[in-house]
């Protein structure tokens, strides 16, 4: 399920998903809008889990999982 809604974006934002759309990047503006806001809600995520490492800290069980997430994701800003 989807819900449309309105949001007010600065021009230059605006030029940037028209730009993209255009060059075939993204299938449209609200697609580009989605996959960023995925990133954001992957990075809150990682964030949240960071913050329980550093509180918890590490067990030898989770050693292999941690250093395979280390060689096979990346982290975008």
């Amino acid at each position: 399920m989807s819900t449309q809604i309105a949001i007010r974006l600065p021009d230059d934002m605006v030029a940037f998903l028209d730009k993209s759309v255009a060059a075939g990047n993204a299938p449209s503006r609200a697609a580009l809008v989605a996959r960023a806001l995925e990133r954001e809600m992957r990075r809150q995520v990682a964030e949240d889990d960071a913050a329980i490492l550093r509180e918890r800290g590490t067990t030898e069980e989770l050693d292999e999982l941690v250093n395979w997430s280390v060689t096979h994701t990346t982290v975008e800003d």
